[in-house]
């Protein structure tokens, strides 16, 4: 049973909503508390900002971070710092297959691992119930997974994510299938968590895919509501010549019927009415009087049936299943043997073919697309990274589309991976900003297992950014990045304690302000500047005088945080300064929201 003594009346209010709300499923797992989480609870966290890192190329443009730690740690930090204000929370996390692909408590997770499942259930359940607090408010979630554990994740993200629509949409990541027994598995899934609206309905948050080549479809409405008596103004007669549309006739008296759907008027003049296979009255897509603002963009279409009136789409929702662009089209086997015997004269190679094509297995996708991990992830990687390896990495069109998806209209989007891993969603995001102008940002996190985070992660951001010779297409994007690693303080409840963790916390502040550039110092105060606004730091509230001195000279508006024993307002000293925007009494705000992440795992 959970201990609510600590909890503020704010936090009960919230936890009888979530209980109200919560829809059971029956996912339970044996919950044993990871060692991150005891970390957590014996220690004060903060970030460490490593300098020789960091990346500058355009003040101009917005600054991505790289968080090195164990991403539990870093989420947490990151709910001081960044609490709702994410729009899109983009994951890949470890997909459990048994292959030695992550660890619990320092040990790697096997197939023979007991509770392998639960164990990756309280993992999970532990960063989502922390990340979920960093999302806006129309943030969105997107997690991808595999066929492992897809359908544990699909209920724990209903336990999770109570209030949210979820989506789960197949994406082909391997045209060429991983061999299997009786699949050769060619996709794996991605998880849509979209937030509802104030009334409950799911929110319009998916931007409408452009459609890359011209899409037709037929003009005459159908289903049930397409007959004639429900809109009378849309049963016209459009008229076709030389398979052009050259004009359009009014709309007939209700007693009247036309004897067919197709009717010649004169020579190589025809009449044609929305009427159906089975000679029922139906109705175009747009009235008479409308007619012909959408002209240009209808045309006929000669069927078995005669003409068939289309109209052009120009765009669509995105579609269950997403196979990116087709990248060739299917032949039958003849079809198949004439083109390779104009191409190899004497067929030699045909009976080989043959063969293989009778002998593969059924595929649970069969379309090629730019989503194929080998080519657009693998390859990618090995031709930034030279010299260093990623097991399976995403496409980095994949990531893109999904986040895009999200992202298109929001220019100055924040994004954030705590599975960072090679570092694809950072990619992604830059390529995004080249490709429109953008300004989104990215906030990548991932330990260094396996020097990932040194060898792979920041390698790539970093040459990406610099630009690599082989991919001009897809870098050399000038952009700004700062890289910081998560430390532990010892957690005590003594007053240096808390000015130790004021001290510690100033690289947090300066990221929750966005204000990196050190203005001036001293043993008393600090100020930074960023875009158009100031950060002042004050160590010791008997130096508040000196500080308004200077920030009197300050043109720009100022965040000021001063170390407190509790939470003390400082408005009154501060009247006489004219450009603050905010006054915030510390470390009080963080010990107080790492409690409360403590009480959403009990």
């Amino acid at each position: 049973m959970k201990d609510y003594s600590n909890y503020t009346k704010e936090d009960l209010i919230d936890e009888i909503k979530n209980l109200q709300s919560r829809k059971k499923y029956g996912l339970n797992w044996e919950i044993e508390e990871e060692n991150v989480v005891k970390e957590f609870k014996e220690n004060f966290l903060y970030l460490k900002e490593n300098e020789k890192l960091n990346i500058s190329k355009d003040d101009n443009k917005p600054i991505n971070l790289i968080i090195e730690g164990d991403n539990y740690h870093a989420v947490s930090i990151l709910n001081t710092t960044h609490k709702e204000s994410i729009d899109v929370i983009y994951i890949d996390p470890p997909y459990n297959t048994g292959s030695n692909d992550w660890r619990y408590n320092n040990d790697y997770v096997d197939k023979e691992h007991k509770y392998r499942h639960s164990a990756w259930i309280q993992m999970m359940f532990t960063r989502l119930q922390a990340s979920k607090e960093l999302l806006k408010k129309d943030g969105v979630l997107i997690c991808a997974i595999d066929q492992h554990e897809v359908n544990r994740l699909g209920l724990l993200l209903e336990e999770v994510f109570t209030e949210y629509f979820i989506y789960l949409i197949p994406i082909q990541h391997n045209p060429r299938s991983q061999q299997g027994t009786n699949f050769g598995v060619t996709h794996e899934y991605m998880y849509f968590c979209i937030p509802s609206n104030e009334k409950g309905s799911e929110q319009d948050l998916i931007s409408k895919r452009k459609l890359e080549e011209p899409e037709w479809r037929d003009f005459m409405q159908t289903g049930s509501a397409s007959d004639r008596n429900t809109s009378k103004n849309l049963f016209y007669p459009i008229y076709v010549k030389d398979e052009k549309i050259v004009d359009v006739g009014k709309v007939p008296p209700e007693d009247f019927h036309p004897k067919e759907k197709i009717n010649k008027v004169k020579k190589n003049l025809y009449e044609v009415w929305p009427i159906d296979s089975r000679g029922k009255e139906k109705k175009w897509g747009i009235s008479y009087e409308s007619y012909i603002k959408i002209k240009p963009e209808l045309r006929p279409k000669k069927t078995r049936n005669g003409i068939t009136i289309q109209s052009l789409t120009k765009e669509r929702a995105r579609k269950s299943i997403w196979l990116g662009p087709t990248m060739y089209y299917k032949l039958s086997l003849e079809n198949l043997k004439k083109d390779i015997n104009k191409i190899f004269s004497n067929g030699a190679k045909l009976p080989l073919i043959e063969k293989e094509i009778k002998n593969r297995f059924n595929k649970t996708l069969d379309t090629k697309a730019r989503y194929d991990a080998s080519e657009y992830g693998t390859k990618i990687i090995q031709k930034i990274l030279k010299n260093e390896k990623f097991d399976f990495p995403k496409s980095l069109y994949a990531v893109y589309d999904t986040i895009y998806s999200i992202v298109e209209n929001k220019k100055d989007a924040l994004i954030l991976d705590f599975f960072a891993g090679s570092g694809t969603t950072g990619h992604a995001v830059l390529l995004m900003n080249k490709n429109d102008g953008g300004n989104r940002r990215f906030i990548l996190n991932t330990n260094n297992d396996n020097n990932i985070a040194t060898k792979v992660c920041y390698p790539r951001i970093k040459n990406t950014i610099n630009g690599v010779a082989e991919l001009p297409d897809i870098t050399n994007i000038k952009s700004n990045l700062k890289y910081f690693k998560t430390e532990f303080q010892k957690k005590d409840a003594t007053d240096s304690s808390k000015f130790r963790l004021f001290k510690n916390s100033i690289e947090i502040i300066k990221i929750r302000e966005e204000t990196f550039g050190l203005l001036k110092s001293n043993k008393n105060y600090s100020i930074y500047k960023g875009l158009k606004k100031f950060t002042a730091i004050l160590f010791d509230e008997e130096h508040v005088d000196d500080l308004k001195i200077e920030l009197n000279k300050l043109k720009e508006k100022v965040s000021v945080y001063i170390f407190s024993l509790g939470n003390v307002t400082f408005d009154d000293e501060f009247e006489d300064v004219n450009n603050i925007s905010k006054i915030i009494s510390y470390p009080e705000p963080i010990i107080n929201e790492y409690e409360h992440l403590l009480r959403l795992n009990k």
